[in-house]
């Protein structure tokens, strides 16, 4: 039997079919709530197509054909990958530490072959999003490097900021105050006909430290429907898996990184009671930066909109272009939706370690006048 799950987002489409309801119900979770995922019975209804089945003998028998030719090595995903391109045009690519064989047609249907339903269902997702992702970017969406949420009028207020610089913790402090969460990590933005600016939402596990979803409130609840069953998505570190189930609530570090749960999009509002939000334009820069002992306060900082802030082909260091899934010009609207973006008002500001603090001075700063 086959399954299917089609996926949408600005009327681009790509269809994942399996011979495992397994992996097509994960495309229905991990997609659904951000972008348009939808069960199906006819495969025929996209122009992309991903294949993802368990099926061990052709994944090992994929496997050999890669190690066997002249390849290429790479990291994808954070996983070692060796890939080949047959003389018909196929990209054909191999994962052997997680059974994972790969086919890219010229057509830009893409087949996945493994043994273990999980792994093929991550690497579904992936394939899928970077399908869809092809497909926006050729039609000008950019990727920008930002949390973002929309408040009650639909505008949306994109957070930018260096690594630990409180991307996350806006984002997910104002969600919590009732403001829709429309990204915690990456946005597609696109300029319009009209002089705005559209964003729509990147599909990701979303990272939480432990530290700030204590501040937050909501550790008891994700811990008790944690110890009930109810798991979070499996690229979570065993560590941080390990703190939760022991009662631990400060973060965990390795090497000045800090370890995060890893949320399923959905479990956004199912565990964490937010409520996530699929579009809209962009209205004002949030530029936050986090100093422990610190009251919150607005800064007279000049930081603006960089280029380094938004994601190419040349600067994507998780997902290389190995299949020729995305344009040749890495998107071709970066340059109109920058120069859009930098007229946007702007707001820099301190946030401390106080939780509650912190929730004052956001609610106050992005009240709807």
């Amino acid at each position: 039997m086959t399954h299917a799950t089609r996926i949408s987002a600005d009327h681009h489409a790509v269809i994942v079919t399996s011979n495992a309801g397994f992996v097509t119900d994960w495309m229905l979770r991990y997609f659904g709530p951000w972008w348009h995922a939808t069960s199906t019975t006819d495969a025929d209804q996209a122009e992309r197509t991903v294949r993802a089945d368990i099926d061990p003998e052709t994944a090992e028998m994929l496997t050999r054909s890669v190690l066997d030719a002249p390849h290429e090595k790479a990291e994808y995903a954070r996983a070692p990958m060796v890939h080949t391109r047959t003389p018909e045009g196929a990209v054909r690519a191999a994962q052997p530490d997680q059974q994972l064989a790969y086919e890219a047609r010229p057509d830009g249907t893409v087949r996945i072959v493994g043994a273990d339903e999980v792994a093929v269902a991550l690497a579904a997702a992936r394939l899928a999003r970077e399908s869809v992702r092809g497909q926006l970017l050729t039609d000008g969406w950019v990727i920008l490097h930002a949390s973002a949420v929309t408040r009650g009028n639909g505008a949306v207020l994109l957070t930018l900021g260096n690594k630990g610089a409180g991307k996350t913790t806006v984002a997910l402090t104002l969600a919590r105050q009732g403001l829709g969460l429309l990204a915690n990590d990456r946005v597609f933005v696109r300029a319009a006909v009209d002089g705005t600016v559209s964003v729509l939402p990147w599909p990701s596990a979303a990272a939480v430290g432990l530290g700030l979803l204590n501040a937050l409130g909501l550790y008891d609840e994700v811990r008790a429907r944690f110890m009930a069953g109810d798991r979070l998505h499996p690229t979570q570190d065993q560590r941080v898996t390990d703190a939760l189930l022991a009662g631990k609530r400060t973060p965990q570090w390795e090497n000045g990184r800090e370890l995060k749960l890893q949320f399923f999009p959905d479990q956004l509002a199912t565990m964490l009671q937010l409520t996530l939000t699929t579009r809209g334009p962009a209205e004002r820069f949030l530029f936050p930066q986090i100093t422990p002992n610190a009251e919150p306060e607005l800064l007279d900082d000049k930081r603006m909109l960089r280029e380094e802030d938004f994601f190419t082909a040349a600067s994507e260091d998780r997902y290389p272009d190995v299949f020729g899934l995305l344009p040749d010009n890495g998107g071709a609207g970066l340059r109109t939706a920058f120069g859009m973006l930098t007229g946007l008002p702007r707001t820099a500001f301190r946030l401390s370690h106080d939780a509650a603090a912190n929730t004052d001075f956001l609610k106050a700063l992005t009240a709807e006048e």
